[in-house]
């Protein structure tokens, strides 16, 4: 039987904190703001953050506008080009760096992530790991039709590593749409529940899209990957 040879990670809310980079573009809107707008930037970002933090999503600088008296459809396409253009200021999770390291001795890594590509891209740049991953696939690359669940970017992932589903595990944190497809493509999968992961409190919607394994942090997943070579 074949023995785990690759680990994939996903980016967002599993290599670092996705919240750093909401908020990492909501200063950047609000230094604009500052700028074109006449809205003081401290104060902007406060508010946009406060409106994140009460659960608003995808009208959040409609919203943030209209409190302003402000017209959205004058300004909001273009609040959004600077937030996904923005050069992030963001970091991995401290024990990350190190855990790439000890892995790349003995397997290959991957990663797998959604996104705008351009977007995921800054990302990854900004954090400094691109050199611990032997094959990346961005699934924005063929575009939004293959972004998870669907099973493309894992089984092109596969193909790039050069191993079959049973010798890698998948990483992630959304259990709404990151494992299906793994699942689908052969992988063992595992969930890493940050205690302030944006999509901790999200559950699978089906047994086929659930997790094999879940931990609260990735500084826990060696064991789990010795219990997976172990099963093998």
């Amino acid at each position: 039987m074949p023995k785990l040879q690759a680990v994939v990670f996903d980016l967002d809310d599993t290599l670092y904190p996705e919240r750093a980079f909401v908020f990492s573009g909501f200063r950047a809107v609000a230094a604009w703001a500052d700028q074109y707008l006449g809205i003081p930037m401290d104060e902007g970002f406060v508010e946009l953050c406060k409106l994140f933090d009460q659960g608003i999503r995808g009208d959040i600088f409609n919203r943030w506008l209209k409190r302003h008296g402000l017209e959205p459809d004058a300004w909001v396409s273009r609040m959004v080009q600077i937030y996904r253009r923005h050069n992030p200021n963001i970091m991995p999770y401290p024990q990350v760096p190190e855990l790439l390291q000890r892995l790349r001795r003995r397997y290959r890594l991957g990663l797998v992530s959604d996104g705008y590509l351009e977007v995921q891209r800054n990302k990854l740049a900004s954090l400094k790991l691109t050199s611990y991953f032997d094959a990346v696939v961005f699934s924005d690359e063929r575009g939004p039709e293959v972004w998870k669940p669907s099973v493309w970017p894992f089984k092109t992932i596969l193909a790039k590593l050069g191993v079959t589903g049973s010798e890698a595990v998948y990483v992630a944190d959304n259990p709404v749409k990151d494992f299906l497809g793994a699942r689908q493509a052969g992988m063992w999968t595992t969930r890493v529940r940050w205690p302030d992961g944006l999509y901790r409190h999200l559950e699978p919607l089906s047994a086929e899209g659930a997790p094999d394994f879940e931990i609260e942090t990735l500084s826990v997943l060696e064991p789990i990957l010795a219990q997976i070579e172990k099963r093998n």
